[in-house]
C-alpha cells in the first residue's frame, strides 16, 4: 500500500502540490485499523470471543489517538496549508475515466474524524457493559468496527466514487447492526426497511456521480469543486437535487425518514452510534463537502432549506406523541438533523453553524441515547416511559447526565444547544422571516417533547411493575456517559464563541456574510428562550405536575397522526409501494398474455401445421410410389398441355 502524501493548495484556481511528511502519512490507518478489527473478529470466529470486545475498542481508540496527533499537526500549519491528500493506489484507469483511491484530510474531514473516533470510542467502551451477557458480543463489536471504518472512509475520500464505497459500507453495517437480534422478525423487518429506504437515496447519489463525470470529466472532489463555476445551471441543479436525495436517505429527512424510528430495534449503543455521531450526519457532510455545487445553484439551496425546515417540524411533532423512550429520541434526531440541513442550505451563511450543531448533537444525543440504554438496563429492557417515573432517585447518575443532554438539546444557556441552535435560527431569520420563525417554533416544540420525556421518565410517581428493580449501571457504562454529558455542556460554547469553528472551516466552506442581521443575536436568543420556557412549562403542567396514566389516552387527530409517524409509512405505501405493485402486475400480465402469448401462439401454430403435414408421412412404400406416380403424371400432363 502506497503512503505517498502531498499537500494540496488551491490558489486562484490552480492546484499546487507540496510534499508533506510526518503525522499525515498515518491517515490511511484511520480506516485500516477498525477495518482490520472487523476482519479479525468476523474471520476469527469463536476463537476471538474472549478478547473480541477489547480488540474492537482498541482499534477505534488508536484511530482516535492518530486523529488527535494529526489535528495537532494541522494546528501547526497556516490556515491555507491544512488540506492534505494521501494517494494510496490507482483504482480505475479506463480511458478518460481515471479514479485513484486516496484520502483528503482537511478542516472539514478533521472534525468528522475526531467526532467519529472520539464518540465512537466511548460508545464502544459503553458496549462492553451493555452487551456483557450477549453470546454474540464479539460479532457486535465486529459490526461496530466495520461501521466506523466505513464512516471514516466516507469522510476522508478524495473522490465521490470512493465516498460512495464508504456510503454503501455504512448502509451495510447499519443493516447488520439494526438487525443484530434478527431472530426477532420485527427487528429483521426494521433492518430490511432501513436498507431498502436507504437504497432509494443511494440511487440519487449514484446518478449524481454519473452526472458529475458527464459534466466535468472527473469524479474527484477537487475537480468537481474547481469546475462547478463553469457548469450550466441545469447540470448544477440536477447534481444538487440528486445529492440531496442521497443525503435525505442517510440522514432520515423527509420524504425518506420512515426508517429511523424502526431502526430503534437495534441494541441501544447502535442507536447512539448511528443516530448521534455518524450515519445520520453523513447527509450533512455530503452537502457541506459539495458546497461548490450548492453555492452555484440557488434552486438546490432552496430545496435543502425546505427539506430541513419541514423535517425539523415533522420530527418534533412526532416526538410529542411517542411513549417509547428510544423512538422519542429518534424523532428528536430527525428534527435536529433538519436544523443542520436548514443551515447547510443557507450556503456560506450556515455551513459552519450546521457543522457546529452536528458536533454538539453528537455529544448530547449520544449522551441521551446511552442514558436511555442505562434506564433500560436498570428496568429490564423496558422502553415505555409510561412505566417509568421517579427514576431520578434510584438512578441518580443516569438522571444528572441525562439532564445535561436535555438542557443542551432544548437550548438552555450555557449548554451546547443554546449556542449552536440559536446561530442556525439567526441565519434562518437573516435569510427568510418564515424560515426563522418556523425554526423558533421547532425550538419551542423541542422543549416540550424533550421535557415530556424527562418528566415521564425521572419525575412523578413510580409506575413500574413490581418485578422491576431499577439500579444504576456499572462504571464501564456510566464513565462514557459522564464524558459525553460534560461535552454536552461545553462543546457548543467552545465552538461558537470567538468564531473558532467558523474560522477553522472558512478555507473549506467560506465565511458567513456580515451586515445581514434582521434581528440582533441578543433579541433572537431572548425570543427563543421565551418560547423554550413556554414549551418546558407546558410539559411540566401536563406531565410533571399531574399523574401520568399508564395507558395512553386516545388523543385527537394530530396525536393519532403523530403516533403513526404522521402517516409516513402510509404515504410511502400509497405513493410508491401500491403504484409499484400495480405496475408490476401490469408488466406480469403483459408478459404472460402478450409476450408469452405471442411466443406460445406461434409455437402452437407451427405444432398444428406439423401435425397435419405429418399425416402424409405414412411409412408405406406403396403410398410413396403412388405419390411419385401421381406427381409424374401431373408433370407429363402439364408438359403436353403446354405443347398443345
Amino acid at each position: 500500500m502506497g503512503t505517498s502524501v502531498h499537500l494540496n493548495l488551491l490558489a486562484e484556481g490552480t492546484e499546487h502540490t507540496v510534499s508533506a511528511t510526518g503525522a499525515f502519512s498515518l491517515t490511511w490507518l484511520l480506516v485500516a485499523l477498525p477495518l482490520l478489527g472487523a476482519a479479525v473478529l468476523l474471520l476469527g470466529g469463536r476463537r476471538t470471543d474472549r478478547f473480541g470486545h477489547l480488540l474492537g475498542c482498541a482499534t477505534v481508540l488508536v484511530a482516535f489517538v492518530i486523529g488527535c496527533v494529526e489535528f495537532a499537526a494541522m494546528l501547526g500549519r497556516s490556515s491555507g496549508d491544512r488540506s492534505v491528500t494521501q494517494h494510496l493506489y490507482t483504482w480505475i484507469p479506463v480511458g478518460t475515466f481515471h479514479v485513484d483511491v486516496g484520502f483528503t484530510l482537511d478542516q472539514l474531514s478533521m472534525v468528522f474524524v475526531l467526532l467519529i473516533t472520539g464518540v465512537g470510542s466511548l460508545i464502544h467502551i459503553y458496549s462492553i457493559g451493555y452487551m456483557a451477557h450477549d453470546p454474540d458480543r464479539r460479532r457486535f463489536f465486529a459490526y461496530l468496527n466495520l461501521f466506523v471504518a466505513s464512516m471514516l472512509l466516507l469522510v476522508l475520500a478524495d473522490s465521490y466514487l470512493t465516498l460512495y464505497v464508504g456510503w454503501e459500507g455504512v448502509g451495510l453495517a447499519s443493516y447488520l447492526l439494526i438487525g443484530f437480534w434478527n431472530e426477532n422478525p420485527t427487528y429483521a423487518a426494521a433492518a430490511k426497511k432501513a436498507f431498502v429506504v436507504n437504497r432509494v437515496g443511494d440511487m440519487g447519489l449514484s446518478i449524481a456521480i454519473m452526472v458529475m463525470f458527464a459534466t466535468f470529466g472527473t469524479v474527484s472532489i477537487a475537480g468537481v469543486s474547481a469546475g462547478a463555476s463553469q457548469a450550466t445551471s441545469g447540470a448544477l441543479l440536477a447534481m444538487g437535487l440528486l445529492l440531496l436525495l442521497g443525503a435525505c436517505g442517510k440522514s432520515a429527512q423527509v420524504p425518506l425518514q420512515s426508517w429511523l424510528g424502526d431502526a430503534m430495534a437495534g441494541p441501544t449503543p447502535v442507536s447512539a452510534l448511528i443516530h448521534a455521531a455518524t450515519m445520520v450526519t453523513a447527509g450533512v457532510y455530503l452537502i457541506a463537502r459539495s458546497s461548490a455545487i450548492y453555492d452555484a445553484s440557488h434552486g438546490a439551496r432552496i430545496a435543502v432549506v425546505t427539506i430541513g425546515t419541514v423535517t425539523l417540524l415533522f420530527g418534533a411533532i412526532i416526538g410529542c406523541a411517542k411513549d417509547d423512550i428510544k423512538k422519542a429520541l429518534a424523532a428528536s434526531t430527525m428534527s435536529q438533523i433538519g436544523y443542520m440541513f436548514l443551515a447547510a442550505g443557507l450556503g456560506p451563511a450556515g455551513y459552519a453553524f450546521a457543522i457546529a450543531h452536528l458536533l454538539a448533537h453528537g455529544f448530547f444525543k449520544a449522551d441521551m441515547f446511552l442514558g436511555a440504554g442505562s434506564v433500560m438496563h436498570g428496568m429490564g429492557d423496558e422502553t415505555d416511559m409510561r412505566r417509568f417515573g421517579g427514576l431520578r432517585i434510584p438512578m441518580a447518575l443516569t438522571f444528572w447526565t441525562f439532564v445535561c443532554g436535555w438542557l443542551a438539546i432544548i437550548g438552555v444557556p450555557p449548554f451546547s444547544g443554546f449556542f449552536t441552535k440559536d446561530k442556525i435560527i439567526e441565519a434562518g431569520l437573516n435569510d427568510s422571516w418564515l424560515v426563522g420563525l418556523l425554526a423558533m417554533l421547532g425550538a419551542a416544540i423541542t422543549a416540550f417533547y424533550m421535557s415530556r420525556l424527562v418528566f415521564m421518565t425521572f419525575f412523578g410517581e413510580r409506575r413500574w411493575e413490581s418485578d422491576r428493580h431499577p439500579h444504576e449501571s456499572p462504571a464501564v457504562m456510566m464513565a462514557p456517559v459522564t464524558i459525553l454529558a460534560a461535552g454536552s455542556v461545553v462543546i457548543g460554547g467552545f465552538l461558537i464563541l470567538n468564531n473558532r469553528l467558523v474560522d477553522w472551516l472558512a478555507p473549506v466552506v467560506g465565511t458567513p456574510p456580515e451586515g445581514t442581521e434582521r434581528l440582533s443575536p441578543a433579541a433572537v436568543s431572548v425570543i427563543t428562550l421565551v418560547l423554550v420556557a413556554g414549551g418546558l412549562f407546558l410539559a411540566w403542567q401536563t406531565y410533571g405536575a399531574k399523574p401520568v396514566p399508564i395507558t395512553a389516552p386516545a388523543g385527537g387527530g394530530l396525536t393519532r397522526a403523530a403516533r403513526q409517524d404522521l402517516y409516513g409509512d402510509a404515504f410511502n405505501e400509497a405513493v410508491f409501494m401500491r403504484p409499484g405493485q400495480y405496475l408490476t402486475r401490469l408488466l406480469v400480465f403483459f408478459d404472460n398474455r402478450v409476450v408469452d402469448g405471442a411466443v406460445n401462439g406461434l409455437a402452437a401454430l407451427i405444432g398444428g401445421i406439423s401435425g397435419r403435414v405429418r399425416r402424409f408421412q405414412t411409412g408405406f412404400v406403396r403410398t410413396y410410389a403412388l405419390s411419385m406416380f401421381a406427381g409424374a403424371a401431373i408433370v407429363v400432363a402439364a408438359v403436353v398441355l403446354v405443347r398443345i
